[in-house]
């Protein structure tokens, strides 16, 4: 197994290790060593069946079932811990997956419920050539970067995540459209997020419909207008050009990533797992 950087401060390949067949306990270590060093893997030329992909994902941590979709439906019902990624719709017109074909802004999944997932892990089966690229930012960098008055203004602060929209700005079944931000719903996370290394993060979740708690609206707009300018720097980010076979798994409450919209008329299929989190601890 070698290990190859990507990004200047995020992301490696892990090459010459076949995930469709079992690890042992050694490659299993070193993957997460890795992981946890860099907070993106991509793993290419993969084959994998879903059975393999969740032995891989359990090897980590346990699964986390996918949060709801707008269309209140398991795309795998005989495999519930897997969600799918897609623009595609069978013969029926009905959507086989989620997020469709446009732009999703820079996120980290599900921070809108208590425990966020840990990490996210993404494999991809079809994809359109030279589009829908996904992006991947480091929040510790970012953090350990930030201007002094910067951090000054979010110590002890808290953010409302916006449970009512996924990441491509669609309305989840079951929610309404808020207009004012203080009552937006969705869990409360401090803005600074200490990991049990003791590393610390910025913890955004997503742009839209975020609140800082006990803030005049004006000002709360303005500071995370002022943290997404930071954060979302492209010194901080990596850039993945999916190819069919690729295995991507990042530690989702230390980075964000974002997607390039593409080709409605293109095939973009992809299986995704996520291990569960822990309350976040604020720095």
């Amino acid at each position: 197994m070698k290990i190859s950087p990507l990004g200047a401060v995020i992301a490696a390949d892990i090459l010459d290790v076949d995930l469709a067949k079992p690890l042992d306990d050694q490659t299993i270590a070193l993957i997460g060593n890795a992981w946890n060093d860099q907070l993106v893997l991509r793993f290419r030329n993969q084959r994998l069946n879903d059975d393999d992909l969740l032995r891989f994902s359990r090897y980590f941590g346990e699964l986390d079932p996918p949060g709801p979709n707008p269309y209140g439906v398991t795309f795998l019902p005989e495999y519930p811990e897997i969600n799918v990624i897609s623009n595609v719709r069978d013969d029926a017109g009905v959507p086989i997956g989620n997020l469709g074909d446009g732009e999703a802004v820079w996120h980290a999944d599900m921070t809108y419920i208590d425990n966020p997932p840990e990490a996210g892990i993404l494999y991809a089966l079809e994809v359109p050539v030279g589009q829908g690229d996904t992006y991947f930012a480091n929040m510790v960098v970012a953090y350990d970067d930030m201007p002094a008055d910067l951090r000054a203004a979010i110590d002890g602060k808290i953010l409302i995540h916006d449970a009512a929209h996924n990441s491509a700005g669609m309305l989840r079944k079951g929610y309404e459209e808020v207009r004012d931000v203080k009552l937006t719903p969705g869990a409360r996370h401090p803005l600074a997020y200490e990991d049990p290394t003791g590393r610390v993060a910025l913890f955004l979740g997503r742009r839209p419909h975020a609140y800082i708690l006990g803030m005049e609206e004006d000002d709360s707009e303005a500071l995370l207008d002022s943290l997404w300018a930071h954060a979302s720097q492209p010194k901080y980010s990596w850039k993945n050009e999916w190819q069919a076979g690729d295995l991507v798994m990042w530690q989702n409450r230390m980075v964000l990533h974002r997607r390039d919209g593409f080709d409605p008329n293109m095939r973009r299929v992809m299986h995704r797992t996520q291990l569960k989190g822990r309350s976040p601890i604020a720095a």
